[in-house]
């Protein structure tokens, strides 16, 4: 008799019971997560900036001097009047160099094509040498561009000097707002970027008088050129005072309200802009301020342009008409950037996250003015929509200098700086550009700007809005790095011989938005040999690859010898003295071990000590001088660890990572690396390694650290981890385990 079908409606329900556990842990880690990511570390009594008394304007003036902001707002003032010269002078420039409209649109915008790209590596430049003397260099080389365009003769050398002038103008993108965060008071930083703001508007309402006034004086088909010298000789002046300025200390205002000193600079290794991007990528607020001021871009580049495409074929404004009705549109900006500013000082003190939301409002209220402007048909109306509009912009603006100063860590300001002008004209701007161009054309200039202004505006203004909830948390992160820093500090000063060799503290590293290591914090001394267990998934390997720079972390800081090296490229790394043996793929299978061994080689700086390293190396490991010509990929297991850890022996490293020294290896295959390890640990060179068989881990480790779920459970000496079965047991079932 056959047997009955088995029923599946048990299988069925633990399969579902699994599954409904499993999403129900999904659901609380992301709500876990989000509740941090949005809470506050610290309280606002510790937040730099936050409560206290308001600082009246003349005392944060007479802290930071008057010099200073005059300058860089003179700086700005003067380089919007070669934007308005090109605009207002272009049938002039046209008709002397007998090129067309498209030839001279293009050449003008050369410069602001390497406007953009130049401004990444001055931020570069900016947060690591003198930024009054590069901003002061680089202001000169714009002064002599823009007399260099009064005087060429055809349009090659037209588009040299225009691209000249890109370049020497870049440089106010990244080191003005860093200077200004610097040099005044953080109770006083809002007004004084809106002080800094009120260039633009200033230069685009008076400049085009003071360009065609030189020209009408001068007279003559010429007279253009008079007019482009006449704006760069005062300049001139400008950038050499900016020489004899005197540098503010990077970070001053946030050191002293939070430590109430100034640290020393310390001799950091280089960073590269990659890395500082990826790691500004983790601070929320600058993330969504980014997103949503490169969707404003969409809208804000292009608009200017549309507007004189709309005032020259719907109302017939000649080319000098249309430039200062444009104009006009600016003065209500020089009444309302003040007031941001000072409200915005207001709304910092009181909770930070006001003051983005601030602008965020003022971005939405920039599309719907604009919106409800460029849709009526009088032409008085729209002028004064359009007015409002743009002054909502640039008041809005007030509020970018002082959020990013505060969230931002001060060694990677400019930086962050240029990025977001990196997003406004190149993602924004260009991009933006072409769709509204291309809408433009197809449906005319009304419609273009109802499709894309009001999108581009409430979606802008929402992301930022959004961002600020995470204003205090990221402030709070900036100032644990200080504090950790002033520590730190103070440690090396009191006992400079007891520097650990490795620091890792309040590291959280997340990928993409799952985060894996949770506020991990240890030290290994000089010589001292540490092991990593924990259970599969534990987030020791993530923590080896954040140690190493293959992982940019969320928060936290990793020193090496007490110098910061969180950001520092893994290359820098192994030039310290670092050398990580990962685990799986380490070798290079598909050359030989010679090769192998050639390629790892050039990490040793001196070429002449390069075969002895590899020949005492390979005495460590007798076994491969007999494989030397073997692929390496066809070697055992426990050859091709011999040949990592060939490696780490040859590089003589001061800091030696092993991931998982052991995995499937034979027992008389790691003893033999274990022999190996303990002649380096003998040598003193310092150890961290991952493993999965406690026997083996502390059978060489001085102290061990267990981890589960991205989290210390345990830090000690080694053998008092045998005593934790608790911890044990859960991995290895057993009390010691293999």
């Amino acid at each position: 008799m056959p047997e009955a079908p088995t029923d599946p409606t048990p299988q069925r329900s633990a399969a579902a019971a699994l599954t409904a556990v499993v999403v129900a842990e999904e659901e609380a880690r992301r709500e876990a997560q989000a509740a941090a990511e949005a809470g506050e570390l610290l309280p606002d009594d510790l937040l730099p900036g936050v409560g206290g008394e308001p600082m009246p304007l003349r005392e944060g003036i007479k802290a930071g001097g008057i010099a200073m902001i005059v300058a860089l707002l003179l700086v700005n003032v003067i380089e919007t009047f070669d934007q308005v010269a090109l605009q207002v002078l272009a049938p002039d420039i046209q008709e002397s160099l007998g090129v067309s409209k498209t030839t001279l649109q293009g050449l003008s915008s050369l410069g602001g094509v390497v406007l953009v790209v130049s401004t990444l590596p001055f931020a570069w430049l900016a947060d690591r040498y003198l930024r009054t003397k590069i901003l002061a260099a680089a202001t000169l080389v714009w002064a002599t561009a823009v007399a260099c365009t009064g005087l060429v003769q055809n349009p090659i050398s037209m588009g040299f000097a225009r691209a000249a002038a890109g370049f020497g103008a870049s440089a106010k993108i990244p080191i003005t707002p860093s200077l200004i965060a610097d040099q005044y008071p953080i109770g006083v930083r809002t007004r004084m970027f809106a002080t800094e703001n009120l260039g633009r508007p200033l230069g685009l309402v008076i400049g085009p008088f003071i360009v065609g006034g030189v020209t009408a004086w001068v007279g003559g088909a010429e007279g253009w050129r008079w007019a482009m010298l006449a704006i760069a000789i005062p300049i001139v002046f400008v950038a050499a005072a900016l020489l004899v300025l005197r540098e503010p200390a990077r970070g001053k205002n946030e050191q002293e309200a939070v430590l109430g000193r100034v640290l020393d600079e310390d001799d950091e290794p280089p960073v590269r802009l990659s890395s500082v991007a990826a790691r500004l990528k983790k601070v929320k607020t600058f993330r969504y301020l980014t997103l949503g001021i490169g969707m404003l871009g969409f809208a804000l580049v292009s608009v200017p342009v549309r507007l004189s495409f709309l005032f020259q074929e719907s109302y017939d404004f000649g080319a000098f008409k249309r430039g200062w009705v444009l104009s006009l549109t600016y003065v209500p900006a020089l009444i309302l950037i003040p007031i941001a500013g000072r409200y915005g000082d207001r709304l910092f003190r009181r909770d930070p996250r006001w003051a983005v939301r601030l602008f965020g409002w003022l971005v939405i209220g920039y599309g719907l003015f604009l919106t409800i402007g460029t849709q009526l048909g009088p032409v008085e109306p729209l002028i004064l929509f359009v007015a409002i509009a743009n002054a909502c912009q640039l008041a809005a603006f007030t509020q970018v200098g002082p959020t990013i100063s505060a969230v931002v860590p001060y060694r990677m300001r400019a930086q962050a700086f240029a990025l977001i002008g990196f997003y406004i004209f190149l993602l924004g701007g260009f991009f933006g550009g072409l769709m509204v161009a291309a809408v433009a054309d197809a449906y005319g200039e009304r419609t273009a700007l109802l499709v894309v202004v009001p999108a581009a505006a409430l979606l802008g203004g929402l992301l930022v809005m959004r961002g600020a909830k995470f204003m205090k948390r990221d402030i709070s992160l900036v100032v644990e790095e200080l504090l950790d820093e002033q520590e730190e500090q103070r440690r090396i000063a009191q006992n400079p011989d007891d520097v650990p060799v490795l620091q890792v503290h309040n590291l959280d590293t997340s990928y993409g938005p799952v985060q894996i290591l949770f506020d991990v914090n240890l030290e290994v001394r000089k010589g001292e040999v540490l092991a990593l267990l924990g259970t599969n998934g534990a987030g020791k390997s993530t923590l080896l690859r954040a140690v190493s720079g293959l992982v940019i972390p969320d928060r936290g800081v990793v020193r090496m010898n007490g110098r910061t090296i969180t950001l520092t490229d893994p290359e820098i790394r192994v030039a310290m003295g670092m050398i990580q043996v990962p685990g799986g793929e380490c070798i290079f299978p598909g050359q030989t071990v010679a090769e192998n061994l050639e390629v790892w080689s050039w990490l040793i700086e001196d070429p002449t000590k390069r075969k002895d390293r590899i020949a005492v190396a390979l005495d460590t490991f007798p076994q491969l001088k007999d494989r030397m010509k073997q692929r390496a990929g066809s070697l055992s297991g426990g050859q091709q660890q011999m040949l990592a850890v060939c490696k780490a022996v040859m590089l003589e490293p001061e800091l030696l990572l092993i991931d998982e020294l052991s995995l499937g290896l034979a027992p008389l295959v790691v003893q033999e690396l274990l022999e190996v390890v303990e002649g380096l640990r003998s040598t003193g060179v310092t150890m961290v390694i991952v493993e999965q068989s406690v026997n083996v881990a502390l059978s060489i480790a001085d102290r061990a650290i267990f981890m589960e779920r991205g989290r210390v459970r345990f830090e000690g000496p080694a053998n008092e981890l045998l005593e934790r079965d608790d911890l044990l047991r859960a991995v290895f079932l057993s009390g010691e385990g293999a």
